[in-house]
């Protein structure tokens, strides 16, 4: 029997997450220097109260080596094989620690997801498919391998604050954006996140055009799984992106997430994503 783990980056859902039986590996969350486990001891809403409300600084740090290790012997004994799928290795060292924890032991694969957020969660959903489908770990490891490429993981940002108190934009940059109403798109590409289309309005319009942008007339969408991920949007919000979605492409199902903490310290409040497989 296959066990599939991941960092708790990958930001899928605690039921899809119970549903195909899946056990993540909490990364650092660090508040003013105090260590919490994300998804375990903190909350994207935690955050947003501490740093927005309270001033107090927040970053992320990566799961150590002596925390994977632990973390793989206790799964490696339960099952014939353990297939690990990380955050994307120039995000984090989070890769780079668990292949080296990896190396103690004979059968766990670590997989680089080069992605974030429901974007690794995709590789992470189709692991899952293939271990219950009873695939061997090789296998499996191979078809991610030619999967991870396909993987389109782009995002909308409301307000920069959070990219500027992380270091991640200038204070001028930052004040610019708000001036003039602007609210960038942040995609994933090679395995680096880079500024894409900057979009111009109140959120709710610029989503509109991003949703236009990604979707409209694109023959190169795997349809069967889109994920709309996002730092708790309002509802009305998620309805009308999930109309917008609909009225470009037809997928099998649109998969709702809300971005864990990491993606939620770096971002702030009201990001939303599209995330969904290309064909080629």
């Amino acid at each position: 029997m296959i066990k599939i783990t991941a960092d708790s980056t990958c930001d899928l859902s605690p039921q899809k997450i119970e549903e195909l039986e899946i056990t993540l590996m909490p990364l650092h969350v660090l508040i003013d220097d105090e260590d919490y486990r994300d998804g375990v001891d903190i909350t994207p809403r935690d955050i947003f109260k501490l740093v927005g409300e309270q001033g107090k600084t927040c970053t992320t740090s990566a799961v150590n080596i002596i925390e994977y290790e632990n973390f793989f012997a206790e799964n490696s004994l339960k099952y014939d094989a353990v297939i690990h799928i990380c955050l994307g290795s120039d995000f984090s060292s989070c890769f780079q620690n668990a292949r080296i924890a990896s190396e103690n032991f004979n059968n766990v694969y670590v997989v680089n997801s080069n992605n974030l957020s429901t974007g690794s969660g995709h590789v992470v959903y189709e692991a899952a498919l293939m271990a219950k489908e009873g695939l061997k770990a090789e296998e499996i490891t191979k078809r991610l391998e030619a999967l991870i490429p396909k993987v389109d993981a782009s995002f909308v940002i409301d307000k920069m604050d959070y990219l500027r108190k992380g270091g991640r934009c200038s204070g001028v940059e930052a004040f610019g954006a708000t001036l003039l109403k602007i609210k960038p798109s942040i995609e994933v590409i090679d395995g680096n996140m880079k500024i894409g289309k900057k979009y111009r309005g109140n959120f709710d319009r610029c989503l509109d055009n991003y949703i236009k942008d990604r979707l409209e007339n694109n023959d190169n969408i795997d349809t069967r799984r889109i994920f709309l991920s996002h730092s708790y949007c309002t509802e009305e919000t998620v309805s009308r992106v999930k109309e917008a979605i609909s009225r470009y492409q037809q997928f099998d199902e649109i998969i709702e997430t809300t971005a864990g903490c990491t993606i939620s310290s770096h971002c702030g409040p009201n990001t939303l994503g599209i995330l969904y497989m290309r064909k080629n």
